[in-house]
């Protein structure tokens, strides 16, 4: 079915009819906020903006904003009063609008497009495709495939939607039916092969882009492709050394996203010191790029380091989150350091954060690696969401370590049960040697002969647990 029906009565199945104040505030009073309902309500009802004001006051006002919903308050106002809408207002309140994902809102804010005339306006097919893209990419295909006029925009905008939902084949498809390619198109591209775990393709893209489109990068393309040398050991390496040369030759300025990729491209390598260096050099700073650092301190066992960034980073004024506990923990587990590890994690909740899988990961590595047994399960047993494979072979693991097939003989049953045949061939093999130790020699022969019915295979050089971050 198109997406824009070709009457007065309906777009997207919204009647026109019942796009009015009633709807839209119930949509407002549906979204996720942390300020209460009726203090939304409040906002909206005491609008201090006259009605006789020009449209452009009313836009300028949605346009500053405080937030989204405040956004819609004051459009949902004019729509009741009815002030009249120009293209600016609907295109702040679709700019505002497309950080709440809300689906429903977003259909019923192209209806009021399509009764308004304002379908031909480029910039707000734009932005309205964005909010789709974001929210549900079948409709942005939809109205990609309609829209009379498209601009460089509106491609990279489908390149970024599809790469995120998984299809880097037809966004290159995409990508190769543009008339005309910017360097955003080439940044988004070359993103799209990186954040899909395709970094050679996008790599192979950026050499292209620099020997036969003879384009100069941007800020943006060399994050992209810093993001890529991450994730390639030393080849990746060199190439993220050559682009900060590239960087410093052309005197461009160290901001915060081109300094942070920058930061963890060095720190996830290990050169902690260079990686120091560019952050000290940064002229603005935040918790991504601390935890960057610090992450790559843990990584790698830097322990010291870690621990000093970390208090840094607090004297700073920085609130630490969820990734930047990982990294410290992990940097805990490294060194031993047992009591440590548990004010780290004591300090999760002081933060107002709540301990995710990584964190109970850790600290029960932590644990099992000092020989506190009882203490990794008493995690494990507290832990929400509950335990995966990951912390439950660390356990087990370190049940083995310890010669310990007491403590081990109470949650192998229960591991059994959650086996995955073709991911946890390395588990099948430690509850083996698990009862083998205990000299339950009947059980240990039952597991073989399971992971010979199920073709099950330990995969070489696997690790139980990854605690250096998701």
């Amino acid at each position: 079915m198109p997406l824009i029906v070709l009457n007065t009565h309906c777009v997207l199945g919204v009647k026109i009819s019942r796009v009015s104040k009633s709807n839209i505030m119930r949509l407002i009073l549906c979204c996720p906020s942390k300020q209460p309902l009726h203090s939304q309500a409040a906002l909206f009802l005491t609008s201090t903006i006259s009605t006789s004001a020009s449209p452009s006051k009313w836009s300028q006002a949605i346009k500053q904003s405080s937030s989204p919903l405040k956004s819609l308050q004051i459009y949902t106002h004019m729509h009741h009063q009815s002030i009249p809408i120009d293209s600016f207002t609907v295109l702040y309140t679709l700019k505002s609008s497309t950080h709440l994902h809300n689906l429903p809102l977003l259909r019923h804010l192209h209806a009021h497009i399509f009764k308004l005339g304002f379908t031909s306006n480029v910039y707000i097919m734009s932005s309205l495709l964005h909010g789709y893209s974001n929210a549900c990419f079948g409709d942005a295909r939809q109205l990609f495939d309609e829209m009379p006029e498209r601009t460089t925009v509106t491609w990279n905008t489908m390149i970024t939607g599809l790469s995120r939902s998984g299809n880097v084949d037809k966004a290159r498809s995409l990508f190769d039916e543009m008339p005309m390619r910017n360097i955003a198109s080439w940044s988004a591209m070359i993103a799209a092969y990186v954040n899909t775990g395709h970094q050679r393709k996008g790599l192979a893209l950026f050499c292209k882009m620099l020997t036969d489109v003879k384009l100069k990068p941007d800020e943006f393309t060399l994050c992209a492709v810093l993001g890529g040398c991450t994730k390639m050991g030393t080849v990746g390496f060199v190439l993220g050394k050559s682009i900060h040369g590239f960087i410093v030759r052309n005197w461009w300025e160290l901001n915060l996203e081109l300094g942070t990729t920058l930061v963890d491209m060095y720190a996830k390598s290990g050169s902690l010191k260079v990686a120091t260096l560019v952050f000290d050099m940064m002229r603005e700073t935040n918790v991504v790029s601390w935890t960057a650092l610090i992450c790559g301190a843990g990584q790698h066992g830097y322990v010291n380091e870690a621990r000093t960034l970390f208090y840094r980073m607090q004297k700073a004024g920085v609130k630490p989150n969820e990734l930047t506990f990982t990294g410290i923990l992990s940097a805990c587990v490294h060194a031993g350091l047992v009591e440590e590890g548990r004010m780290y994690f004591e300090l999760i909740y002081q933060y107002g954060l709540k301990p995710n899988i990584h964190h109970y990961g850790c600290m029960v590595d932590l644990f099992g690696k000092a020989g506190e047994l009882e203490d990794a399960y008493e995690v494990i047993m507290k832990m929400q969401p509950e335990a995966n494979m990951n912390v439950w072979g660390s356990f087990l693991n370190a049940c083995k370590v310890q010669n310990n097939f007491k403590v081990a003989e109470r949650v192998i049953k229960r591991v059994v049960e959650m086996l995955r045949p073709e991911k946890d061939g390395g588990v099948y093999s430690l509850i083996a040697d698990l009862f083998v130790m205990g000299e339950k020699w009947d059980d240990a022969e039952r597991i073989r002969r399971l992971m010979v019915t199920q073709n099950v295979r330990k995969a070489r050089g696997t690790s139980f647990i990854n605690y250096g971050g998701p």
